[in-house]
């Protein structure tokens, strides 16, 4: 059971995740062969004042990203 986690910072609109996770199941079925059904994704939405880049948080390093 291929389990594949994915952290992002929050703000991505639903659509956006629903391709994303399609995609890699799809990537994983490809590569490795496996039944799509057993592969498992699960996106973590952080705040970007939780998340450091170089010492800095993300929301002031990165204000204007998602």
């Amino acid at each position: 059971m291929p389990f594949v986690k994915i952290d992002l910072w929050k703000g991505r609109e639903k659509a956006a995740k629903k391709k994303l996770i399609k995609n890699v199941t799809s990537a994983v079925v490809e590569s490795i062969g496996c039944p799509q059904d057993r592969v498992h994704v699960v996106i973590n939405e952080v705040d970007k004042e939780n998340w450091g880049v170089g010492g800095t948080p993300a929301d002031e390093k990165f204000p204007d990203k998602k």
